[in-house]
């Protein structure tokens, strides 16, 4: 993971009014750019589309459209209408598709902020087709194929019926999603280009969309007219177990409070989870799960989650807290260790994937946790 020190200035982002003092969210635009540009470049007959729902993965969806929007980038993928006519205020002239579909009843909403549902059932098809005819057009729209998700897609058995109900429709993409893309030796993975091999059958003008981040690395190249990555642009590995080819984008710090002894027996934090098993020094975080930090981190069996003080790992002892983590500091010189003193929890040392590893969960969630109270400040791009 490479994070991109050379730009530092902030880009016109002011801290929210809850937010704490010294603690920091640091977005690298440029290094999101990079991304998006080493992804296009694998598939350059493809057009690069960026997931940015959820906040852009909870890195500010409007300052991550304008970055990649003015680097090129054509189309974005949102969860929700709502995300949709965010990204519609900062990119007019974007394509949006709507993963979530069409809401029930909300044709003319989505129609209005020129928004694109990915319709996933012949219901959804047959409402967005006579909204259509109701005003005189036909609608654009993408089709959603499930071909082993099992989330939200139409079947195969439902590939004919779709082409028919679908006649008035402005069909600008057929896609499906991979299952499990991360790992190239899974058999589901050619199964599911089979499938939706089939499924465009029914549909041979469409332009197609299949693959995610990890779907771009597939020896078998499943291309197709657009890519979708999402977790990729945010720094996030898409080919575990080998190196991360993408530059982090994310930087996390949070100031030293207060530094204090303690003997060894003493326990640390919430139900005494962590007994010292040596004279400790402590450092208290200005950070915590209030924060978006994850609190399941302690007694679980796994390396602890660390944190970077004075070019040191340290490791999260005890409970993390609402608004506190404690480290132990034991092996820095006292004198290096001081109030006030930043401590990086995510960054160019620690990237996302082995933090969300320590802590128990995934990339994904540590990004889109999140919370507004750190300062964020936008560089490059």
């Amino acid at each position: 993971m490479r994070f991109d020190r050379s730009a530092r200035a902030p880009v016109n982002e002011t801290a929210p009014a809850e937010a704490r003092a010294g603690a920091a969210l640091t977005i690298d635009l440029s290094a999101l750019v990079a991304n998006w540009r080493q992804l296009a470049a694998r598939a350059s007959a493809s057009e690069c589309a960026a997931v940015v729902k959820a906040d852009a993965y909870g890195l500010g969806a409007e300052p991550a459209v304008r970055a990649l929007a003015a680097a090129g980038c054509r189309s974005f993928f949102v969860a929700t209408a709502g995300e949709g006519e965010r990204i519609r205020g900062v990119a007019p002239r974007a394509i949006v598709y709507v993963l979530e579909g069409l809401p029930c009843g909300g044709a003319r909403a989505l129609a209005a902020a020129r928004l694109r549902p990915v319709l996933a059932s012949l219901e959804e098809i047959r409402e967005w087709a006579a909204f259509g005819r109701s005003i005189g057009r036909r609608l654009p729209a993408a089709l959603q194929f499930d071909t082993g998700m099992n989330r939200l897609g139409l079947s195969l058995r439902d590939a004919a019926a779709a082409a028919v109900a679908a006649q008035d429709v402005d069909l600008t993409l057929a896609m499906s999603h991979f299952v499990c893309a991360q790992w190239p030796d899974d058999p589901r993975n050619a199964r599911q280009i089979a499938a939706f091999q089939e499924a465009r059958r029914h549909f041979p003008g469409a332009p197609a969309s299949l693959c995610n981040s990890s779907g771009i690395f597939l020896s078998q190249q499943p291309h197709y007219d657009v890519l979708r990555p999402g977790y990729a642009l945010y720094g996030g590995n898409p080919t575990p177990g080998a190196p991360n080819p993408m530059r982090g984008v994310a930087r996390l710090e949070a100031p030293l409070l207060a530094t204090r002894w303690i003997e060894a027996g003493e326990s640390v934090g919430y139900d005494g989870v962590w007994t010292a098993a040596r004279p400790t020094r402590l450092a208290t975080l200005g950070l915590g799960y209030g924060d978006g930090f994850p609190a399941a981190v302690a007694g679980s069996g796994r390396p602890a989650p660390e944190a970077i003080v004075a070019g040191r790992r340290c490791p999260i002892v005890g409970r993390v807290s609402m608004d506190f983590v404690m480290l132990d500091v034991t092996d820095i010189p006292e004198d290096g260790v001081y109030r006030g003193q930043t401590a990086e929890l995510l960054g160019e040392t620690i990237g996302v994937d082995e933090l969300a590893e320590r802590c128990g969960t995934i990339g994904y969630e540590i990004l889109t946790r999140l919370g507004r109270r750190y300062e964020r400040v936008y560089i490059g791009g």
